[in-house]
């Protein structure tokens, strides 16, 4: 590849073709003189004037190369305004923003200026240049105070910056010195490091910790309480005996489940981003699921609308212990929160394309995606649990997945839960690389629906058949 025009060396005139015209004016005149009898102060003169000639000549050629050197000097600088300093292409393939600040004097805020602005300082802070005015693309006083105090300090600071936009961003900015620029100028370097994920780790910590003491703290006091009445005036009274003993069975139980659901949302979490490799039958594991169920729903009157697929025509990889975990999540919270004699709707389908397995099921509910696969596989596999309680409104609808998190109205009672059903059922779904959505309504009721990838079915299970049943 030719080497760019800027790097080419310029060409300067030689001084020996002049000085060698010069040298044959000298040599013609003492021709003259020695054939021709030329008079000798005639022939200094000669000579003097082809001498000075030659000076001036050969002084006019080194000055137009030197203005030939200055021309090609300032053609480069000119080409190369628009590039970044040393290094500036490596800068630029940096996922960090980062910024080169420049300043005079410390109470001139227009003297602070950025000259160098990466690719990722760019977009993120949405200026077009590679410089420009400092205040025009931050505004923050935290960062310009930062910025200062390597500037004018010598010393290096950092802070926390939250630049505005739909989503919530933290970024820790870190300035450093640079020293003095050939101009006198204070240098100084701005970078931020993006800590968004760090801080929603915190807060969700912070929160799963002030929730699971809450959600334990219940129990254990009125069984604290129970006791001591036990201990008590209850000490004697048979009847009491038996009705708090009761009690203290079910606040057990429930710190019990509590505690095991914490586990299992730990376990699925530390292994969520390895995806399942052995095969499953969800066909197979919505049965197994729904014959255990089918008691529970009986005894208060709720009937269980199955409509599945043929075993062996639903297969996908899967954790089959999980996937029975996350219908078994479903279908109770369908039980659960349906009327007595209501009905309770279980329907898994096979060979729907990405855009089927997601589309509404019920027209006129609100409709929200909790979760959406990050690849699209060809074929999908739905599994939606749709009962007819009480429904969810609006603005419940995207909190549905929080650790913890219920609807009010549904936090006592015999509807009490641990609030980490659907967590769990969202990570066990992200593991397998699936998707999951809600529609509701109240007073209309409220449908699950997750889709996972399946493996490519046999050519004889092409066109399976469906089972269809209502117990």
């Amino acid at each position: 590849m030719p080497a760019p025009a800027h790097d080419a060396p310029v060409a300067q005139p030689s001084p020996w073709p002049i000085i060698t015209a010069g040298a044959v004016g000298v040599l013609v005149v003492a021709a003259l003189v020695l054939t021709q009898g030329l008079a000798p102060l005639l022939a200094l003169g000669a000579i003097a004037a082809v001498a000075t000639g030659t000076a001036i000549c050969v002084f006019a050629a080194d000055r137009s190369g030197e203005a030939a050197r200055y021309r090609a000097l300032m053609r480069e600088a000119a080409e190369r305004a628009g590039e970044p300093p040393p290094f500036g292409v490596l800068v630029n393939a940096l996922p960090d923003p980062i910024l080169v600040i420049s300043a005079t004097e410390p109470h001139d805020l227009t003297s602070r200026r950025y000259v160098f602005a990466n690719t990722a300082a760019r977009e993120l802070l949405r200026i077009e240049r590679g410089e420009g005015l400092l205040v025009n693309a931050i505004r923050d006083p935290d960062v310009l105070d930062a910025v200062d105090r390597a500037l004018f300090n010598g010393g290096e600071a950092e802070c926390l910056y939250e630049p505005g936009g739909a989503q919530t961003h933290t970024l820790r900015a870190y300035a450093r010195p640079l020293g003095l620029a050939l101009d006198g100028r204070r240098l100084a370097v701005l970078m931020f490091r993006d800590e968004t994920e760090i801080r929603q780790v915190e807060r969700t910590r912070a929160d799963f910790l002030a929730n699971a003491s809450h959600e334990l703290r219940t129990p254990l006091a009125s069984l604290s309480g129970f006791i001591e009445t036990l201990r008590g005036h209850a000490k004697n009274d048979p009847g009491a005996q038996e009705r708090f003993l009761s009690i203290m069975q079910a606040q057990a139980g429930r710190m019990s489940r509590l505690v095991d659901d914490l586990m299992s949302l730990s376990r699925i979490e530390l292994g969520e981003h390895i995806a399942p490799a052995a095969q499953i039958d969800l066909a197979a594991c919505v049965s197994d699921v729904l014959d255990a169920s089918t008691p529970i729903a009986e005894r208060r009157g709720i009937k269980l609308k199955i409509k599945l697929p043929r075993k062996g025509s639903a297969r996908a990889r899967g954790d089959r212990d999980q996937i029975l975990q996350v219908i078994q999540n479903l279908v109770d919270n369908a039980v659960k929160y349906s009327p007595d004699d209501g009905v309770v709707e279980v329907a898994l389908q096979a060979q729907l394309s990405p855009e089927a397995a997601s589309a509404p099921y019920r027209p006129g509910t609100a409709r929200l995606s909790l979760l959406a696969p990050d690849i699209h596989a060809e074929t999908y596999a739905a599994l939606r649990v749709s009962d007819r309680g009480a429904g969810i409104p609006r603005e419940h609808l995207p909190r549905l997945t929080e650790r913890f998190y219920r609807v009010e109205g549904q936090k006592s009672g015999e509807r009490s839960g641990s609030g980490l059903g659907l967590a769990i059922v969202k990570h066990i779904v992200n593991r397998h690389r699936g998707g999951m959505t809600v529609e509701s309504a109240p007073g209309e009721g409220t449908t699950f629906t997750v889709y996972l990838p399946m493996q490519p079915a046999p050519r004889a299970s092409q066109s399976p058949g469906v089972v269809a049943k209502v117990s």
